[in-house]
């Protein structure tokens, strides 16, 4: 058996544990720090859409020996624009966007295009979009995450409870803050494809919070019928016996993901592999993440509120404490009584307990003598 597999085995039994719910604090301010960057990010660079969503104007041109720097350099004066975004693509062509142009604009761009890169016109492929369309997708998705949102929260609520369904939902605003913070940080464009890579994010992160959220569910039931351990022990100890289980899911996930993201994206060029691939990198990562060290220690802390769970707390807290005298006493008792078999020995060389024993040597001779006698009657 490997030895992940034998950790898996110990901490499902309960031999071995981490404090996640007891280090709590720690968790929540390496999260807000996180996310802090995240939003520090968002807010300085902000992102880089995609002409889908701003329009604007694609040209592709073919195979080239030009490198990204120059073609960056050479367009940028002639279009006058500096939203010109330049991308090598694995068949050495190049992709350049630009955005905010119209019809007429596009035209003249292409022109400049073709001329600095000694190129016909006609070679350049031309494709525009139009801002409107791109506001509507923009809409869309946004209107498609509330309602996303909602419906999830309403199904946690009705299959866990409302405690759960809120820890959750904060789990997954927390991974997608995070995620889209990197996106502005890195610099990398918002396209259809980073939407697809948050909606497979947040499938994700909530199938991990769900698997977590069952077990905790197994684990605490008839919570308080018992007095041995409180809610955040027992949720403790369920969140270590699915602990393999949400690394090991999470390894298997980030492999292909990190081949399409390094390999695809950094060698081969790639742009809508990039795209689609840091979305999902990072908000596997962060929804892993978020699952174990942010969603079950916020249901701990909610439940901990609860009338029921606080007087749980006190039997068990009162009763380690009465625990903890009874072994206490049972530890200064064998001591007592070596003290009093210390003391007992003095009195054995007490004038009648020296007679005692006097008198019990002597009885052996006395005996002696007896059987010297001849028994029975006289003759």
């Amino acid at each position: 058996m490997s030895r992940l597999g034998n950790l898996g085995h110990r901490l499902h039994r309960g031999e071995v544990a981490y404090d996640f719910v007891g280090k709590r604090r720690l968790w929540y301010g390496v999260s807000i720090l996180i996310t802090l960057v995240a939003v520090i990010g968002l807010v300085v660079n902000g992102l880089k859409l995609s002409i889908e969503f701003s329009g604007g104007a694609v040209f592709t041109t073919p195979k080239s020996s030009l490198s990204v720097t120059e073609v960056q350099n050479k367009i940028a004066g002639d279009t006058g624009s500096s939203t010109a975004v330049v991308q090598k693509l694995g068949t050495g062509s190049l992709r350049i966007q630009i955005s905010d142009v119209g019809t007429t604009e596009a035209k003249q761009i292409q022109s400049k295009i073709a001329t600095d890169l000694n190129l016909k016109s006609q070679d350049i492929s031309e494709q525009i979009v139009g801002p409107s369309w791109g506001q509507e997708i923009s809409n869309k998705a946004i209107e498609g995450l509330i309602i996303f949102m909602i419906l999830v929260t309403i199904y946690l609520a009705i299959a866990f409870e409302w405690r759960k369904a809120i820890a959750a939902l904060i789990a997954l605003i927390h991974d997608l803050t995070i995620t889209v913070g990197v996106y502005a940080i890195v610099g990398f464009e918002v396209s259809p494809g980073t939407v697809i890579g948050l909606l497979t994010v947040l499938g994700y992160s909530l199938y991990d919070t769900v698997v977590v959220f069952d077990g905790l569910k197994e684990t605490t039931k008839d919570i308080t019928k018992q007095n041995r351990f409180t809610y955040s022990q027992l949720a403790n100890r369920s969140l270590n016996q699915t602990l393999v289980r949400s690394i090991n899911t999470t390894v298997v996930a980030l492999l292909p993901v990190g081949a399409l993201l390094f390999v695809g994206g950094g060698l081969l060029g790639a742009g809508m592999l990039n795209d689609i691939a840091l979305s999902l990198f990072v908000g596997l990562a962060a929804g892993a993440y978020s699952s174990i060290f942010i969603a079950t220690p916020l249901v701990a802390d909610l439940k901990e509120r609860d009338p029921e769970i606080k007087a749980l707390r006190k039997r068990v807290l009162a009763k380690r404490a009465t625990d903890a005298r009874k072994a206490e006493t049972a530890t200064d008792e064998p001591q007592n009584a070596d003290h009093a078999d210390d003391d007992e020995e003095p009195e054995d060389a007490h004038p009648a307990a020296a007679g005692a024993v006097g008198s019990q040597r002597h009885q052996p001779a006395s005996r002696n003598r007896s059987k010297n006698r001849p028994s029975g009657k006289r003759r």
